[in-house]
């Protein structure tokens, strides 16, 4: 037992030390320090490390191959290095330890996932012993704003592996691995009116407003849970003062669909919206972002074979099917069998509350390396 607990304690001060680097997606600079530190860390253990400079104010991204059998179709395991929180975040709220939970912005999702994947490389090659498969290992900046800059470097690599791991955080509560994910879509809406005084000329106006509450209310409408198909309005902006009928408004929606074939017809209906109103023009922006991440053969014998590594680990690995979406969703759509979800137990995605469980790190640690020497 106390061994156990002394490797759950090495594990946290190294995840704890890449927390502590703060990297949010939108600040290049800050996310190279973190993938700066990883180069160093995977090409000190003997890898081949490739850093690929971003581009539009986003991070590099890092690719990291072991030396033998670089040509044959391998592991990718797949992870990225932003986070949701911006640089300040951590002197607001410092990493923590309270009953037996560690706290601090990106540890869950996902600084603690991508500290494993490189502490197993490192165990893989101090140890002599070699998998029977080479392992590339993609860590991207830009994952948490959808991959803008990365996608094509993520579906290159994954079109050259025979399976891809997924080291995002496991499900909460128990640790779930991930074998399906919703499809994803991000569009803005925005609408052009007239002004006018709110009083003296009220009928010379158009009200953007107006002409936007009634589009909300059209593409909420459009949420079909029976076929998983759910519209959410996220934000809404208008208007410049109350007296006045508001010339502009625009609102940020998210889609979710289960079916590519879904995600196609829902994204032509909203970007062929029309207003109802006249004198008033409407403008749709964005588009599908990610394919469906589907539950088929091939992935459910990867999950499988996961499931026996962790039962002689000494867990239960169960599946879940999860509404937020990763890179994960590109693998598998190329037809490469992928299982997500891999990383460290917690919850709080995004969320101030969000954790590790800090003893079942040594546990996932131990999991995700019989895993890596399990695939042939």
């Amino acid at each position: 037992m106390t061994d156990a607990r002394e490797e759950d304690r090495r594990l946290l001060e190294g995840i704890r030390s890449w927390v502590e680097i703060e990297s949010p997606s939108t600040d290049g600079d800050a996310v190279n320090r973190m993938v700066g530190v990883v180069e160093e860390a995977l090409g000190g253990v003997g890898l081949d490390t490739e850093r690929i400079p971003g581009r539009d104010g986003f991070g590099d991204h890092l690719v990291a191959r072991t030396p033998w059998a670089a040509n044959e179709a391998g592991v990718m395991v797949l992870g990225h290095l932003d986070t949701v929180w911006a640089v300040g975040t951590l002197e607001a709220r410092p990493f923590r330890l309270e009953d037996g939970k560690a706290y601090g912005p990106g540890i869950y999702d996902m600084k603690g996932g991508a500290y494993l994947v490189c502490d197993a490389i490192r165990t893989i090659m101090e140890a002599g012993d070699r998998p029977p498969l080479p392992i590339t290992v993609v860590l991207v900046s830009d994952e948490e704003v959808g991959s803008p800059t990365s996608r094509e470097l993520v579906e290159t690599e994954a079109r050259r592996a025979k399976y891809v791991l997924v080291n995002e955080p496991a499900r909460p509560p128990y640790g779930a691995a991930v074998t399906a994910r919703s499809g994803w879509g991000r569009f803005r809406l925005r609408v052009r009116g007239r002004a006018a005084h709110a009083g003296s000329d009220h009928r010379l106006g158009r009200s953007a407003i107006a002409e936007l509450a009634r589009m909300i209310v059209k593409i909420e409408g459009m949420t079909d849970y029976e076929r998983g198909v759910t519209f959410n309005v996220g934000t809404v902006r208008g208007g410049a003062r109350p007296n006045v009928v508001p010339e502009e408004a625009e609102a940020e929606i998210d889609l979710r669909f289960a079916d590519p074939a879904d995600g196609a017809e829902l994204e032509r209906a909203l970007l062929g919206l029309r207003p109802e109103g006249k004198d008033i023009e409407v403008e749709v922006l964005g588009g599908v972002n990610r394919p469906p991440f589907e539950r088929g053969e091939a992935g459910t014998a990867l999950f499988e074979r996961a499931k026996s590594v962790a039962a002689d680990v000494g867990f239960d690995l169960e599946e879940m099917w999860a509404g937020g979406v990763s890179d994960g969703n590109f693998t598998a759509a190329l037809g490469v069998p992928t299982l997500d979800g891999l990383g460290v137990v917690g919850a709080g995605a995004h969320a101030e509350h969000e954790h590790i469980v800090v003893d079942r790190l040594g546990e996932r640690s131990r999991f995700l390396l019989r895993l890596l020497g399990s695939l042939d």
